[in-house]
């Protein structure tokens, strides 16, 4: 009788999880302004549970500055239960899968993701602050391909061999074996919540890994849903586990605990230096990318429309929130002020607000903590002399419940030294300093000019110029006339 009532306990928490997720997004399209909730549970060993001692965070909508829910506020204890069901896993059910089968996992679940398009796209919107469109555009369709790469990925993949010929008749066959790690913590950030996640869950999967994973307690929601997705999809019990909740409580417990052999983290720069202090003492597998400060570099031969739309694009997609963004424009002497002209007037015309809205560019940042931090980089730069050519304040004048919102203006900042802070610090939001050059080694050198080294794109008819450029820029990746074309096989990191 105890497992049975057992049973129809977890039938219910389950089917009310994935009910709620939907319920919670729809109704967020159709009425933003009404009572929105769901309460997101850890998903451990095929279960989803609270924590251990039942504590819970409130998740805030940014877009209409108020709570929508509540996550477990997870601790060691939780960690440790997830740890041992992805081991278990992972030394049974989950081992016994051949490449084919993992593949066709992961297949389905893409395809999943793509029959929940809207559903998904307005949750993540509801819960990161990024528009609808945005989410529909570029963060669920991105992490459909995600998980359909890597199954393919799989299903092609060869190992190495070498022969050795002897010095007599005896010969030896030398060949690379690629066995799966065991299990792997992923922590991932709240800009691009469930397509950043699909990009360590795939390969992690196709390589017969089994997975803890940590979303940032800011945008937790699409994590969860991803379970259930998995599930359905056929994934067996304790190979993908969510545990919620801070990141020195929960997330460090991930770091700190011995079964876990490989850290996959996604954030900010002085996080990843705890992540990499506690990781590096036990010998763990670790995978760091820590942002950006990107520039983006225009000869005064390019395409003046092309390599317009192209730097508004690089510099305000996703409220600015993207480690790819191109925050620092970099604009060749005779064609800046033509050119700055006419940035600015793009981004004095860019639609802040409603996040639902199809003509809305521009969402909400993600929380009002982070609001003020972008706030404060203006002011900063108004100290430092430059001069805030649109944009710079929070709250344009929105109607209820949006003008409860974390909303920024498009800021673009002229006069600024180039090595000043805010010109070499990442912002992380809908902020663009701009800066003239001479020559394409100045130009090369400012972009240089900062600790960051991800990315930058350069606009030019030149492709002598292009490569170039690329050549001496210490980037790990480099657009030359385009932003933000991604090939999974190729590699990404600065």
């Amino acid at each position: 009788k105890l497992q049975f009532l057992y049973l129809i306990g977890k039938s219910a928490r389950s089917s009310t999880m994935t009910q709620g997720w939907r319920d919670v997004a729809r109704g967020f399209l159709q009425d933003p302004a009404a009572p929105l909730h769901w309460d997101a549970m850890n998903f451990i060993d095929g279960e989803f549970v609270p924590a251990a001692d039942r504590r819970t965070l409130d998740v805030v909508a940014p877009a209409i500055g108020r709570r929508v829910g509540t996550i477990p506020r997870s601790g060691a204890a939780d960690v440790a239960r997830a740890v041992a069901a992805a081991e278990k896993a992972g030394t049974g059910v989950w081992k016994e899968f051949t490449t084919a089968e993992r593949a066709q996992v992961l297949m389905r679940a893409s395809k999943l993701l793509q029959e929940k398009l809207e559903d998904l796209a307005a949750l993540e919107s509801l819960d990161q602050g990024k528009t609808v469109g945005m989410a529909k555009m570029i963060d669920i369709p991105r992490s459909a391909s995600n998980l359909q790469f890597f199954a393919g990925e799989l299903q092609h993949s060869r190992n190495d061999s070498t022969q050795m010929p002897g010095q007599t008749q005896s010969h030896a066959l030398n060949y690379t074996d690629h066995k799966p790690v065991g299990v792997v913590g992923l922590v991932t950030p709240w800009n691009l919540p469930l397509y950043l996640l699909t990009w360590k869950v795939a390969p992690a999967l196709a390589m017969g890994n089994t997975i803890v994973a940590k979303p940032s307690e800011m945008t937790p929601f699409t994590a969860t849903v991803l379970a259930s997705i998995l599930q359905e999809a056929g994934l067996p019990k304790g190979v993908y586990n969510v545990v919620h909740g801070l990141g020195q409580e929960c997330g460090q417990a991930i770091l700190e605990h011995p079964a876990v052999k490989a850290i996959s983290f996604t954030g900010g720069t002085a996080t990843g230096r705890t992540v990499a202090r506690t990781a590096a003492p036990l010998f763990k597998k670790l995978s760091l990318e820590l942002g950006g400060k990107n520039s983006t570099i225009v000869f005064a031969d390019c395409d003046f429309e092309k390599t317009l739309n192209g730097a508004v694009r690089a510099a305000f997609t996703n409220q600015g929130e993207i480690c790819l963004c191109g925050s620092r424009l970099l604009v060749e002497r005779p064609l800046y002020a033509k050119f700055v002209k006419a940035f600015i007037e793009r981004a004095k015309a860019f639609v802040v607000g409603d996040t639902r809205q199809a003509t809305t560019q521009c969402g909400a940042v993600n929380s009002e903590m982070h609001m003020k931090k972008i706030l404060s980089y203006i002011r900063l730069a108004e100290e430092l002399g430059g001069t805030i050519e649109c944009g710079g304040f929070a709250k344009p004048a929105l109607e209820a419940p949006f003008d409860a919102g974390y909303f920024i203006a498009p800021t673009v900042v002229t006069g600024v030294a180039h090595d000043s802070r805010v010109s070499r610090e990442e912002i992380f939001g809908p902020v663009v300093t701009v800066h003239p050059f001479d020559t394409a080694e100045e130009a090369v050198a400012i972009a240089n000019g900062t600790e960051y080294g991800l990315a930058a794109s350069v606009w030019t008819s030149n492709i002598n110029t292009g490569h170039a450029v690329a050549q001496a820029l210490d980037t790990g990746l480099v657009w030359v006339n385009c932003w933000l074309l991604r090939d999974l096989r190729t590699p990404f990191g600065g």
